[in-house]
């Protein structure tokens, strides 16, 4: 047989071979096309494997041997897979200490409990044991489960299962029985087991015990500056002992107190001035535990009066060192473990931040830990930079320390700003000689003793909301934090944890997370498991089998599929990688349908009749799908974030599937209009705008535009502005029909108004624009919010017109029209002498030009003709 023959029958092989394969695409086209629709719209249908299969919400996994089924992966409500064969596991809650709040005063000698959380919630058998448990100090509950999983491998699996016991012994020994133990916070202890995108509602209880105990540690600058203030705190410490004991028996105070780093350009390196900066001075010094806590609160003037001033040279101070050393170094400071922290920091000064120890030659960054030596100085001031706001936010909140910035009203601003940076932290505007100090601290600790905020030290990979009904007595809203409490009202919250996605590093699988109360040296412990692989694909477990025959002994055979190894793959492990570029005549099934000639959609490589989808750079973005044809980076965005960020939606075969509350193309929108209704109840946006995304965008009429979280504020709706104005007006400007003194003091008591540079409005606080003319035409404008109490920022400056200065006007006008009629005059002058002094210049040009003689007239013609015969010749 020549070749031309061979090479002619075997294109007629591939010709029939090629009209086959497209009638049978034709017969099975719909078929086929309607499957890879519902591959596009099932999130599940494209996951390959158990644990990427759990990982995604509402999928349960089918473990079935010789399952027919499209997917192994499949939502659960569907009857793909036998029952016994699912595997689709619960979230699942176990409490493991559950002690009851402490009420009464422990100080009394005796103690009340708030009955068990567990019978309280919902939690079965836990509760019940957790309401018979009071007596002194509450009982705990250990080991009892709330719920337990409900999915089926041959049997259903509990998910009771106790604390380790080494854990469990730690813990609890941190939790002594005795009668004086103070409990604020229940549950102590819970055990969870969540999967991805699920949440789960975990219920918190809070009280404020009677009788807690205070420890307060007064940290001051002593600069030249501050001289006055400690001559008054000194006379002021017997009353500020005595206010605190008013409020609680158990209270210690102490006293430190700070300079600066004795280094150039801070303070003055000569030798006579760091031994006498300044009249009357000490040498400077970084930061002095002049007093640790303790019960003797009367040695608290003296120490105050005895303690020496010393200067520095530049304007701010080494407050951060003082800090940081007052909260780290624990023992020397005296703090009690179960105590209210509070840090009074005094100053009229601002303050020295990680950085700024280059300026004197240090650049060892600050390390966190505590530098005392015996007599209570702080040994590295010159060895360490100054610590940065981050690391004192980070000490606030392992310590729970409430720090009170009393500071002057040159410097509130700063601090005011500082507040927000450093958790449980506050600001007020202490006087010029410190003679407030006592009201000031008084106030502060009825503010944060009053209050309760909820945080947690939860990974980016878990998402806790908290809601609560304290702000309104009613359903609960999203809140963290519940003012106006009382001493031993208990308040509820609940914290709705969901994990957002699976570490890759399955140690972090497991992770311990505490829900604390600002300021409150107290928590829950969360030992959280996700649930983020599967016990089949663990060796030992039913099923599992290493070179099993069902993979060509290639491969290891578990949850119902095959594992290959790195030299073989396909569904039974029956390619090899040698076979990757060979040139198989089954290149039609890794195609969506006979009217492309692409395989695998162009984005991966059909191998053994089956697609291998490319592996893009970025690891956290699949290309997945039977052709291919799925991925999860191609979805709408929004603000640059996949389908509006993991919190609202997950990008799923081109489309957002949105998590429930969210919906829109890129889940952007909130899906429930209950953030556009006011509080009160009523119509949404008060029947005066549209809810857009849960956001009320309020309407416009020939009066103007609603305005308001909710659009309840009309245009011409004043308020409470005419109401405020007068005392806006006397203690800001000291203007108005109550500029006296007396009057405005006798009559604005309700509140202090905050000067800002420029007013600007934020709605989501509900505040109110007020703008008026007064006396001088001069405009100004104020803001007020009533969330709480009433919060009142007004405008630093008027904004006033230009004085008019009538007569100089007059005049000016006046002696501009004599001096345009006297230029007039001068130019017509200078104009006409030009002309005159031209004309004379050609006259006497002409003049000078003239060909006649002046002595005879031109004009002159003799009577007489004379005549001369040519002819003649003179004889």
């Amino acid at each position: 047989m020549t070749a031309e023959s061979t090479r002619r029958r075997s294109r007629s092989i591939h010709m029939a071979i090629l009209l086959m394969a497209i009638v049978l695409a034709t017969i099975a086209g719909p078929s086929e096309g309607q499957q890879i629709g519902k591959l596009t719209q099932n999130p599940c249908g494209a996951k390959d494997k158990c644990r990427t299969c759990i990982q995604t919400e509402s999928c349960a996994w089918c473990m079935q041997p010789d399952f027919k089924g499209q997917s192994r992966c499949f939502q659960h409500t569907s009857k793909v897979c036998p029952e016994e064969f699912v595997w689709n596991p619960d979230t699942s809650e176990q409490i493991l200490l559950n002690k009851n709040l402490t009420l009464a005063s422990v100080a009394g000698g005796s103690s009340a409990a708030i009955g068990g959380y567990g019978a309280a919630a919902g939690y079965g058998a836990g509760g019940a044991a957790g309401a018979g448990g009071g007596g002194a100090g509450g009982g705990y509950l250990s080991g009892s489960s709330s719920s337990s999983s409900s999915s089926h491998y041959h049997s259903s699996s509990s998910s009771s299962s106790s604390m380790s016991s080494s854990y469990g012994s730690e813990y609890s020994a941190g939790w002594s029985s005795s009668s004086s133990e103070i409990v604020q916070i229940k549950p102590q202890s819970v055990k969870l087991k969540l999967r991805i995108n699920q949440k789960h509602d975990l219920k918190v209880s809070y009280t404020q015990a009677e009788g807690y105990p205070v420890d307060l540690y007064y940290l001051m600058d002593l600069s030249k500056s501050m001289e006055d203030d400690k001559e008054k705190l000194s006379a002021l410490g017997d009353k500020l002992s005595e206010t605190m004991k008013s409020i609680t028996s158990n209270f210690r105070l102490g006293f430190g107190s700070f300079v600066d780093k004795v280094l150039m350009p801070y303070v003055s390196t000569i030798p006579k001035k760091l031994e006498h900066p300044c009249e009357n001075c000490k040498a400077p010094y970084g930061y002095l535990n002049h007093m640790p806590l303790n019960n003797n609160t009367e040695s608290f003037s003296n120490e105050v009066k005895d303690a020496a001033v010393s200067g520095n040279l530049d304007a701010p101070e080494g407050g951060f060192d003082a800090i940081m050393q007052a909260i780290a170094c624990r023992q020397q400071v005296g703090w009690r473990e179960q105590a209210r922290r509070l840090l009074v920091f005094s100053t009229d000064a601002g303050f020295h931040y990680a950085g700024d120890g280059k300026l004197g030659g240090v650049i060892a960054p600050n390390d966190g830990e505590c530098h005392l030596d015996a007599q209570g100085k702080y040994t590295h001031s010159v060895v360490q930079d100054y610590p940065s706001i981050s690391q004192i936010n980070q000490k606030v909140k392992e310590n729970a320390i409430n720090i009170i910035f009393a500071v002057t009203s040159n410097q509130f601003s700063v601090y005011e700003k500082l507040k927000g940076h450093i958790q449980g932290s506050s600001a007020a505007v202490l006087s010029n000689d410190s003679s407030n100090v006592v009201d000031l601290v008084k106030e502060e600790y009825a503010k944060i003793s009053s209050s309760v905020e909820m945080k947690d030290n939860a990974t980016g990979d878990v998402k806790i909301t908290y809601f609560s009904s304290c702000l309104t007595g009613g359903p609960e809203l999203q809140t963290s934090k519940c003012d106006n409490l009382t001493v031993g009202q208990q308040v509820s919250f609940t914290a709705q944890i969901q994990v957002l996605k699976c570490p890759e590093n399955p140690r972090d699988w497991t992770q311990y997370i505490q829900i604390y109360p600002v300021g409150i040296n107290e928590s829950m412990l969360i030992q959280l498991e996700m649930l983020c692989d599967c016990p089949c694909e663990q060796p030992g477990s039913t099923g599992y089998e290493v070179h099993s025959r069902h993979c060509n002994n290639f491969g290891t055979f578990m949850c119902g599929i095959c594992d290959c190894d790195e030299h073989h793959f396909g569904n039974s492990c029956e390619c090899s990688v040698s076979d990757m570029n060979s040139t198989i005549n089954n290149d039609a099934s890794c195609r969506a349908d006979n009217t492309t000639t692409t395989d695998c959609s162009g984005r991966g490589n059909c191998v053994c009749g089956a697609c291998e989808c490319f592996k893009r750079t970025n690891p956290e973005e699949v290309v997945s799908g039977p052709f291919c044809e799925c991925d999860n980076f191609s979805c709408e965005r929004n603000k640059n974030q996949l389908c509006s960020g993991p919190d609202h939606g997950t990008c799923d075969c081109g489309r957002c599937i949105c998590k429930p509350g969210w919906t829109g193309t890129s889940c952007a929108c909130q899906a429930s209009n209950d953030t556009c209704m006011p509080p009160g109840g009523g119509e949404i946006c008060s029947g005066h705008g549209t809810c857009e995304c849960g956001v009320c965008k309020c309407a416009v009429n020939d009066q103007g535009r609603y305005s308001g979280r909710h659009c309840e504020k009309c245009p011409t709706c004043s308020g409470r502005c005419q109401e405020l104005k007068d005392c806006v007006q006397c203690q800001m400007y000291h203007t108005g029909v109550l500029k006296n003194v007396d009057d405005c003091a006798r009559n604005c008591t309700t509140f202090t108004p905050i000067g800002v540079e420029k007013v600007v409005i934020d709605e989501h606080k509900d505040e109110q624009m007020c703008t008026f003319f007064d006396e001088d035409d001069c405009r100004f404008e104020f803001k007020y919010s009533e969330q709480g109490e009433l919060i009142v920022h007004a405008q630093e400056e008027k904004e006033c017109p230009p004085k008019v200065f009538m007569l100089g006007i007059v005049l000016g006008v006046i002696a501009a029209i004599v001096l345009v009629g006297l230029a007039i005059l001068l130019l017509w002058k200078l104009l006409t002498t030009i002309h005159d002094r031209r004309e004379f210049a050609r006259f006497e040009k002409e003049r000078m030009n003239a060909k006649w003689d002046t002595g005879e007239n031109p004009i002159y013609k003799q009577a007489t003709s004379t005549f001369k015969n040519p002819m003649y010749a003179g004889k």
